[in-house]
């Protein structure tokens, strides 16, 4: 048998199965990965958050599985086929692939040829061809004419002649060979290990399909290629442009019916112990194998190893994502300070919103500097005296059209209004307009013209990103890769859990904390959310965590998942506002009952808290991670997990792609994190590419590892192209560009182990572009084989 659900996710998870039985029981309790990571330490051993979000997606997919083992077993029982071995095999099966296979020749399907022809008796006329090839096949299958009958399935048209005699032993022994399931994993696993996508473009769509000209003609080791390309190919079909397959390496031609068998057919042979000797039936047997692999197993594999290949990539691709909207959710926030936000446009002008400290709108307007008004001083007088009026210090100005113009005008501003102090910063605006025409929105900001909402989120997402960006959809954050291709079920599910992750690391100020916000705290639903919301606009601030026990439908149950992320500033407890669970305010008492200090006195002092042992204070509740955690907490109280707040200064002058020239080392920030590289906005409304190659002098295996969305990055202008907007850059300032006249690399056959670095497929929205394969991307190349 195999071990159990328990035991199979401690080997995965490298811990101990008692760790993951206590896990899975909070989490079939209810517990969210948020409250275990963090309040539940004891109990699992310390499992963080990571791995608890593997084991609860691990653990959905063993349940499956063992759910469909039972229903498996008990459909080939019904049958009444069950053998010894084959209930072994199938309790021993690990995977559903294993277990589809077993179940393959039970399965019921529609009648198929091989069916219909041992419904007609021809199983005898394959089994003796089969074991014994000296036997000449038309005398074998004369023996099995016989007219066209009824049976119970319905008419059969009977063997009218040898010829339909030896067709339907044939499709007997086809279904039979590719039903096999050891045979059918050994094949499998031959064609993972040489197994060739390649793609073809379709006749007549060269130019409608020319940003895949990069897969018109090629090919890959399916085993190799990483998911950005396979993504790639699969919108490319999708969007009838490429033709993709997936062959052998032996077979860059297609194989003709007579050439020799192929490694994969010569394994069905071998399997079945058929040999080519000469004798009457050795070539029908023959035959009837390469049937079985072009007919039945290679186009089965195929559709399997293609469809693990395009979810293997999707799986990267939500991860990819995942990872820079966690880096974007938990950017170094600019705090409670007076913002002027800035969505800029042209022609329709430039929208402003102030709000204050806590993020409420106290003024609007719209201003038009650029074309066809050209009001450059009439704007500057309108910003100045908003500024002044509210005393405003941070300008946020939304990255989209007229960014660049708009932050000349917000540049002007402070060096005609140095005593205003102000700071402008150039932030993201991904998602600004879906938030502006959100139900959310006409909630929050009732009355208000739908541009102007833009400016309202741009401003508040310079102060808090992660309060302002739980407002909307995640997927319309736009820093994934290939986002529309994926599952999105499976995307909304990650991105969720990223979000609450974040949410809950940093915490949640109850009484600012918009719905939004506070429906992605551990235990707490959009209902209880608003239920809060609501309860805070009509009795006024909560004084305490207890006084979320007013609040209707905040249960026992849910306040205890949620209470340790909500916090409560300046309240009747100091313990309020830090991350100590009320559960454990019984323990803090006893701490400072032992050291005869005042919460107050103890809060934030290193000195005296340094010197508590936790294992003194720990007991059978409380063991010494949760004492260790109290202690770290009374030391910095709702310590934000976020980093500094730093800026990024672009280049005066630096406004379009045109502006740009190779050997400009410029600061930019980073917008998104691929698997290929990152991209970099430097200021010209063109993200530029950092290739995975020149991210850093060592070896970068994962973009992660050295960049992140959101930081602040120095980069080196390799090539420009201005006609197709790709802007090759680097991070290895030592990196010289191109000079002109530099010949390309080949397109065909280049080398696969090196990730490419002009991938297609980035959404519209995301604006992103990508180098062309030419001269720097060659001497990347050049120099990552040295």
């Amino acid at each position: 048998m195999l071990p159990s659900i328990e035991q199979r996710l401690a080997l995965e998870l490298s811990a101990k199965p008692a760790q993951v039985a206590a896990a899975i029981a909070l989490m079939d309790e209810g517990a969210t990965v948020p409250f275990i990571a963090r309040y539940r330490k004891e109990a699992t051993g310390g499992l963080d958050d990571a791995q608890l979000r593997l084991l609860e997606e691990r653990l959905s997919y063993l349940r499956e599985l063992e759910e469909r083992r039972k229903a498996i077993v008990a459909a080939i029982e019904e049958q009444g086929k069950m053998t010894p071995e084959l209930l072994k095999s199938i309790m021993l099966a690990e995977d559903k692939t294993r277990l589809e296979d077993l179940y393959l020749p039970y399965k019921l399907k529609r009648r198929t040829k091989a069916q219909i022809a041992l419904e007609a008796g021809l199983e005898p006329l394959a089994n003796d061809l089969l074991q014994d090839p000296n036997l000449t096949l038309d005398t074998e299958a004369a023996k099995y004419i016989k007219e066209a009958f009824q049976s119970d399935q319905g008419d059969n048209p009977g063997v009218p002649d040898i010829k339909a005699a030896l067709e339907g032993a044939r499709q007997i022994l086809m279904e039979r060979f590719a039903e096999d399931a050891a045979l059918v994993q050994s094949l499998r696993t031959y064609l993972q290990d040489h197994g060739v996508v390649e793609s073809k473009v379709i006749a007549g769509k060269e130019q409608e399909g020319e940003k895949f000209a990069d897969y018109f003609d090629y090919s890959e080791p399916i085993k190799a290629i990483p998911s950005h390309r396979a993504l790639a190919l699969f919108r490319g079909r999708r969007e009838q442009i490429l033709m993709v397959n997936l062959r052998l390496d032996t077979e860059e031609e297609k194989p003709r019916w007579d050439a020799p068998h192929n490694p994969c057919e010569s394994r069905i042979a071998n399997h079945f112990k058929i040999k080519n000797e000469g004798r009457p039936a050795d070539q029908w047997l023959a035959d009837t194998v390469r049937w079985t692999w072009r007919i039945k197993c290679s186009l089965h594999l195929e559709s399997e190893l293609m469809s693990a290949l395009r979810e293997r990539s999707e799986t990267e691709a939500i991860h990819v994502f995942a990872r820079n909207l966690k880096d974007l959710l938990l950017a170094a926030p600019a705090g409670p300070r007076v913002t002027i936000g800035l969505d800029p446009g042209m022609r329709t002008g430039v929208k402003v919103a102030v709000v204050d400290a806590t993020g409420k709108v106290v003024d609007t307007d719209v201003i038009y500097p650029h074309q066809p008004k050209n009001d450059w001083a009439g704007s500057l007088h309108t910003l100045a005296k908003l500024a002044e009026k509210h005393q405003a210090t941070l300008i946020s100005i939304g990255n989209g059209t007229a960014s660049r113009e708009t932050d000349k005008l917000a540049q002007d501003l402070i060096k005609a209004k140095p005593e205003l102090r102000l700071t402008k910063i150039v932030v993201s605006e991904a998602g600004a307009s879906v938030y502006s025409a959100s139900e959310y929105a006409s909630k929050e900001l009732p009355g208000m013209d739908v541009s102007l909402r833009g400016a309202v989120s741009i401003a508040r997402r310079l102060q808090d990103p992660l309060a302002e960006l739980v407002k909307i959809d995640p997927k319309s954050i736009g820093v994934g890769q290939y986002q529309h291709d994926v599952m999105q079920t499976q995307l909304a599910k990650s991105l969720v859990a990223v979000v609450e992750d974040c949410v809950n690391a940093v915490g949640v100020d109850v009484n600012t904390a918009s719905a939004p916000l506070l429906a992605r705290v551990s235990g707490l639903s959009a209902t209880v959310a608003e239920g809060i919301v609501a309860y805070r606009d009509s009795n006024g601030a909560f004084q305490s965590r207890a006084d979320l026990r007013s609040v209707p439908r905040l249960g026992d149950k849910t306040f205890e998942q949620a209470a340790g992320f909500l916090r409560i500033m300046n309240g009747s407890n100091p313990l309020d506002a830090s991350a100590v669970h009320p559960e454990s305010y019984p323990l803090v008492e006893k701490i400072l009952s032992d050291i005869k200090k005042g919460v107050k006195e103890v809060i934030g002092d290193a000195a005296i808290l340094k010197n508590l042992a936790p294992e003194k204070y720990a007991d059978e509740k409380f063991g010494i991670p949760t004492v260790s955690d109290i202690l770290k907490e009374l030391e910095k109280p709702g310590r934000d997990p976020r980093p500094e707040f730093t800026t990024a200064t672009f280049k005066d002058g630096i406004e379009k792609v045109s502006d740009l020239k190779p050997e400009m080392i410029l600061e930019g920030v980073v917008t998104n994190v691929a698997a290929f590289g990152a991209f970099v906005d430097i200021g010209v409304h063109q993200d530029g590419l950092v290739h995975i190659s020149a991210l850093a002098n060592t070896f970068v295996k994962d973009p992660h590892s050295v960049v992140k969305a959101g930081q602040v990055v120095k980069v080196k202008v390799l090539e420009v192209d201005e006609k197709r907007k790709r802007i090759a850059l680097t991070m290895r300032l030592s990196d010289e560009a191109p000079k002109a006249g530099t010949p390309k690399p080949p397109q065909k056959n280049f080398d696969r182990s090196t990730p490419r670095n002009n991938e297609q497929g980035q959404s519209n929205a995301d604006r992103r572009s990508l180098p062309p394969i030419n001269n720097a991307m060659a001497a990347a190349f050049g120099k990552l084989k040295k």
